[in-house]
């Protein structure tokens, strides 16, 4: 009965979120939208920033799960702004609400995964030498950071699917050859 209140809580305050902004929704709004009392939603949740907290989480997680390994980088980002764009105005409302650190700190912890999960993937169990391996995963992490915060900044206006793709291809080989400079020593 736990997951299912929670999840209709989650529900209820995404629900809202499509409607208005979150400056606009209190936990009044919440258990009434789901049936619910305030002393069940306060159970559950400390608050209204806990609880998107929750629902930003469970997005990364569930993008993290769905990509154990990857072939290439665009594949997982594409992912990251179809979620996005499947909860549109929800994801704006939070991201231009008091709780954007919130949501950046997620978009941030998906886009290193994410990187992550790749370059686990090219090195196929080689080991690059003192920091490399943190810096070219951070660096390509910022590149995915900057493009997805700069399309939520925009208003999520532009189609941003085909610049990822077009800034793949334009960078296509140089992770590769990061990884081989850094196995080389250079």
């Amino acid at each position: 009965m736990t997951n299912l209140t929670r999840s209709s809580i989650k529900a209820a305050l995404i629900k809202l979120l499509n409607e208005r902004p979150l400056s606009q929704i209190n936990v009044k709004d919440i258990v009434s939208a789901c049936g619910i009392n305030r002393n069940t939603f306060y159970y559950h949740y400390q608050g209204i920033p806990e609880l998107i907290a929750e629902i930003v989480n469970d997005d990364a997680e569930a993008i993290i799960k769905s990509y154990p390994t990857l072939e290439n980088l665009e594949d997982c980002l594409e992912t990251i702004v179809r979620t996005a764009m499947s909860k549109k105005r929800a994801m704006l409302h939070i991201y231009n609400s008091a709780s954007r650190d919130v949501y950046e700190q997620y978009l941030w912890n998906t886009c290193e995964h994410v990187v992550g999960v790749y370059l686990n993937t090219i090195l196929n169990g080689r080991v690059l030498p003192g920091r490399d391996r943190t810096i070219i995963q951070q660096h390509y992490a910022c590149v995915a950071f900057g493009c997805i915060s700069r399309w939520l900044a925009s208003g999520m206006k532009e189609e941003i699917l085909p610049s990822l793709r077009r800034i793949s291809e334009l960078q296509g080989g140089s992770i590769e050859m990061m990884i081989a400079r850094s196995l080389a020593g250079e």
